[in-house]
């Protein structure tokens, strides 16, 4: 069997640590994802769900516990290893587009190529492979604002993606939708995943798209559980 994508072991997160105002978020969290898994991560409003997705994503450092990603511990790890590591395995999608305004759908998702050093042909290439797959090709060449809610949203996962990781973590990525929009997006979204092989946890407070993914945990009270 192969080595989990992602490994966390022992995760505890305090805010305010001390203060009367104290807030322990997480309190031993352990997770793993395998290969090609997708991991559904239920949660009320602040429960710690996206505190569990910065620690997992290298954006945020737990106060104990060990983060394992690609086979590497980065638990302590510089800000420059953990930034590396994070550009070339995880791919962030988030309940907003967050897609930069003055660029189109295309460039929003060649940028981050040439930033990896990508050559730009090579990029807007992949870039135009991807936005195929969710079937936003046609709009390639327009702004976001030009874009309905639930194609800004395509552009965002294949944005997400631009760099093939291993790892996708998405925070609430069709809380922003309506019922409808938000199967047919959420179907793109499983649909590109499957296809390129990828690992992911998926955050939702949607129970009908939580089990349409591969096993579903629960966080509450700083604890996974199983549902």
């Amino acid at each position: 069997m192969s080595d989990p994508v992602l490994t966390l072991e022992g995760i505890a997160k305090t805010y305010n640590a001390g203060l009367p105002s104290e807030v322990q978020v997480l309190r031993g969290v352990d997770l793993s994802v395998a290969p090609g898994e997708v991991v559904a991560l239920v949660a009320p409003s602040g429960a710690g769900k996206s505190t569990l997705l910065h620690i997992a994503g290298l954006l945020d450092t737990p106060d104990t516990g060990t983060v394992t990603l690609a086979g590497q511990n980065l638990t302590g790890q510089s800000d420059r290893r953990r930034t590396l590591a994070r550009r070339a395995d995880v791919g962030f999608i988030y309940q907003f587009h967050h897609l930069l305004p003055e660029f189109s759908a295309l460039e929003n998702i060649v940028l981050p190529q040439l930033s990896n050093g990508t050559s730009k042909p090579a990029a807007a290439e992949r870039a135009l492979m991807l936005l195929d797959k969710v079937g936003v090709a046609p709009r390639a060449a327009h702004r976001p604002a030009e874009l309905s809610g639930g194609e800004q949203q395509r552009v965002a996962f294949c944005r997400a993606l631009a760099n093939a990781p291993r790892l996708l973590l998405a925070d609430e990525p069709t809380g922003n939708l309506d019922p409808g929009t938000s199967d047919q997006v959420f179907d793109a979204l499983m649909a590109l995943v499957r296809d390129t092989g990828l690992s992911a946890l998926i955050a939702t407070h949607n129970l009908d798209l939580a089990a349409r993914m591969d096993r579903t945990l629960r966080l509450d009270a700083g604890r996974l559980t199983a549902p």
